[in-house]
């Protein structure tokens, strides 16, 4: 099956889409990735490849091992321009996040909110991590003008770990974890109909990550054909689910 990853020019998270894109790989499906012009070739976060601070806080290695094979295949190289996408033509669509400032392309993007409210419409497999939240949340239903997420359920990335990231980097890094004055998790739970019982910030965490071999600390949210998780440590679990949803559809 072939998946659609959306991806801004630079400042992507490396695990939320290196990871994803590994397991999918191993699994035999395509993956295509798109960026606003066509042929461009993205580029992740550097902070979380060397580390965000003192050399800490950045991508794990296995995510970066992940990354530094995807950044040779042809796929990342030969990217689509999110203008002239054939939505029909993607099984599953997932929108990754990431929080430094190249992440406002992808995530304020009227042109790709337009492919992901037509991709959305298909009811087929949809998944989003972290900031990758907001695009669905800034998306409109062609039928109803609210956002896409109106009625569902999600998670997103929880605000008491984008503002600890923000004030225990900020004297060094200024802003750089704060992608926009709003909190993430203030814009989504804003789009939702009833966020009292449809927002999930799962278990709180701030260190403890879910891995390749163990999901203890790992949290995703379905609901439907849709998935959502918090943060780069859910990756591996979202990546799982998300390829259950392509192969086992709900139906």
């Amino acid at each position: 099956m072939r998946v659609l990853i959306p991806v801004p020019d630079h400042d992507f998270d490396v695990t939320e889409v290196a990871v994803p894109w590994r397991l999918l790989t191993d699994a035999g499906h395509q993956v295509v990735f798109a960026t606003e012009h066509a042929g461009t070739v993205p580029a992740a976060d550097p902070r979380l490849l060397s580390g965000v601070l003192f050399g800490q806080l950045g991508a794990e290695p296995d995510a970066r091992r992940c990354y530094d094979e995807l950044t040779r295949t042809n796929e990342f190289a030969d990217t689509r321009a999110w203008s002239e996408l054939d939505i029909n033509a993607f099984d599953g669509l997932i929108l990754p996040g990431g929080h430094a400032p190249g992440m406002r392309q992808y995530l304020g993007s009227d042109v790709l909110q337009q492919q992901v409210a037509a991709f959305w419409a298909l009811d087929r497999p949809v998944g989003a991590i972290c900031h990758g939240v907001l695009v669905l949340a800034r998306t409109a239903d062609a039928a109803t003008g609210r956002s896409v997420l109106a009625g569902r359920r999600t998670t997103c990335l929880p605000k008491y770990m984008e503002r600890t990231a923000y004030l225990t980097t900020a004297w060094r890094l200024g802003r750089y974890y704060r992608t926009y004055p709003a909190y993430v998790e203030d814009e989504v739970k804003a789009a939702l109909s009833t966020p009292a019982t449809s927002f999930d910030r799962g278990p709180r965490v701030l260190m403890s990550r879910g891995s390749a071999t163990d999901d203890t600390h790992a949290f995703v949210v379905q609901d439907r054909n849709y998935l959502s998780a918090r943060w780069p440590g859910d990756a591996y679990l979202f990546g799982r689910r998300f390829i259950g949803l392509l192969e086992e559809p709900v139906r």
